[in-house]
Formats: C-alpha cells, sequence, structure tokens
C-alpha cells in the first residue's frame, strides 16, 4: 500500500508531527495529481517540517530535505515550491537539505573532521539552500560599533523576478534556523 507516509522518513521511529504529515500529503497528492511532477516526485521523500513565523502575519514553510536527494528536489523545485504555495496559500516554501555538523576534534586526535561538516560550512550551504533559484554573487559582513554584526547578501539580477518578494522570508528562516542577522539585496548595476 502506497501512502503519504512514504513520503516522509524520520530518523529512530521518530513518529512525524500533524504539520509534516500534511507537507507529505502535499507531496503525495501532486505526485498522484500532477503529471508533470509525477514521474520526478515519486522516489523523493522528505525529512521534516516545520511552519515558522516570518514577520508580522507572514509564515514559511520550511521543508527538510535528505542530504542526497537535494538534486533532486533542485531540478523541480520551481514547479514544486509554486504548487506547495498553492496548496498552503499565504505561505512562503522554502526546501532546505540535512546537514550534520561535527564537533571540532578533541586535542592530540588524529582524525580530521571534514571542511563541510564544520560550522561555518552548513550555515554557508543552508544559506544557499534557502535562496536557491537565485545564486549568491556577494557576500559582505558588517561590524557596528556596539559589537553586533550584519552580513549583507548579494543575490544574482537575474533572478530577481523569482525572489524578490521573498526576500523577508529569506531573512526571516536564516535568523531563525543559524540565529543570525541577513540582509538580502541585488547589486546595482550602472546602466
Amino acid at each position: 500500500m502506497y501512502t503519504s507516509r512514504k513520503k516522509i522518513q524520520k530518523d529512530k521511529d521518530v513518529e512525524p508531527s500533524e504539520f509534516e504529515e500534511s507537507v507529505a500529503q502535499a507531496l503525495f497528492d501532486l505526485e498522484n495529481a500532477n503529471q508533470d511532477l509525477k514521474s520526478d516526485l515519486k522516489d523523493l521523500y522528505i525529512n521534516g517540517a516545520a511552519q515558522i513565523d516570518v514577520s508580522g502575519n507572514r509564515k514559511a514553510v520550511v521543508i527538510h530535505v535528505p542530504y542526497r536527494l537535494r538534486k533532486g528536489f533542485r531540478k523541480i523545485h520551481l514547479k514544486l515550491v509554486r504548487e506547495l504555495e498553492k496548496k498552503f496559500s499565504g505561505k512562503d516554501v522554502v526546501v532546505i537539505a540535512t546537514r550534520r555538523m561535527l564537533p571540532p576534534p578533541k586535542k592530540g586526535s588524529a582524525l580530521q573532521r571534514p571542511r563541510n561538516r564544520t560550522l561555518t560550512a552548513v550555515h554557508d550551504a543552508m544559506l544557499e539552500d534557502i535562496v536557491y533559484p537565485a545564486e549568491i554573487v556577494g557576500k559582505r559582513v558588517r561590524y557596528r560599533v556596539d559589537g553586533s554584526k550584519i552580513i549583507k547578501i548579494y543575490l544574482d539580477p537575474k533572478a530577481r523576478n523569482d525572489t524578490e518578494y521573498k526576500l523577508e522570508t529569506f531573512s526571516g528562516v536564516y535568523r531563525k534556523l543559524c540565529g543570525k542577522d541577513v540582509v538580502f539585496e541585488y547589486p546595482i548595476t550602472e546602466p
């Protein structure tokens, strides 16, 4: 029997929450109803989902997918996000690959930690996942006098039509997941 439970696989037999089941059901419905996505969604599933309050009355749906399936999700990203935003009306959908961070090796240990498992590398990769249809073309860190810092991310102007209305959502999701303040902008090009 093939049901929506196949669309969500949690670690160590943890039961999915009600919201995660609704996201899995939405994916299952899309696979059965939408002929464009049927073949691409057949082997894809999610690890989890969360609803995040972004700002004011806006909400975002953050879907966590297994790292090894992220290329499959990226292939159909625009269509999938558009369809899911229709299902969850008024909510922006963000797809993020699940990555694992490792603690620094103990002193005297012969083992080295891979670069892609460090905190910095994982946070940078999350940032790229959050803004996916757009590419990051620049990054600046601004330190204020009071000691706080703001990260400015410059996105590719070619993807402005797909991402401009979501910039507030991107910064809210990144702040919630990583605890860092980020401002998204498009670089000003000289005519």
